[in-house]
């Protein structure tokens, strides 16, 4: 049987030698430990040299930062989570990604593809990608992604519905000059 690998000793750093990746090395780098690569290489991610990410294109018609990066409190709610009969309050940032029955008021929602949430919720920002029904209130901004689905009694300062968005129930705009939570007369056309 082979051995391959195996120490019969106490393991000892100061002996271990490191095999070249290039045919030359630098003494600074033979200092650091670490192996010379040819230029047209990319570097060796270390922990002294993290990866980065390669940067996205942004859309230009893509919206703001995604409200799960905002700072502040947070609760999320993982896939595959089932809470049923809660009220969360003095939340910041609400985000939905497993199922959940609640009374909400919050700072900013963030409904997930998966997430689903019934019941009653207050929020300044909603931004939907799952599914909502009950009551929702959306002080300053409603979002409905293309995958998203709002049903029931819908309240809106600004509304933005992405093509392939479901809207449906009594949808209105609240009044800007009432109080937030009174909606205004006026009908959606669709």
């Amino acid at each position: 049987m082979l051995n391959l690998g195996r120490r019969d000793g106490p393991f000892d750093p100061k002996t271990v030698q490191k095999p070249a990746l290039g045919t030359t090395r630098d003494a600074t780098q033979a200092a650091a430990g670490t192996a010379a690569r040819s230029s047209s290489l990319p570097p060796i991610p270390t922990l002294n040299t993290p990866v980065t990410p390669a940067t996205p294109t942004k859309d230009s018609s893509a919206p703001a930062p995604d409200i799960a990066e905002t700072a502040g409190s947070k609760l999320s709610v993982g896939p595959n989570i089932k809470l049923k009969g809660v009220e969360v309050s003095n939340c910041d940032i609400l985000i939905v990604e497993g199922h959940m029955e609640a009374t909400v008021n919050s700072t900013a929602m963030k409904i997930a593809q998966a997430g689903t949430l019934k019941g009653i919720a207050v929020i300044d920002v909603a931004e939907i990608h799952g599914e909502f029904s009950g009551e929702l209130t959306a002080r300053k901004k409603l979002v409905v992604h293309g995958t998203g689905r709002v049903s029931g009694t819908i309240r809106y300062g600004t509304l933005i519905v992405t093509e392939g968005g479901d809207l449906t129930g009594d949808v209105k705009r609240l009044d800007t000059s009432a109080d937030p939570g009174q909606a205004s007369p006026t009908r959606m056309s669709n």
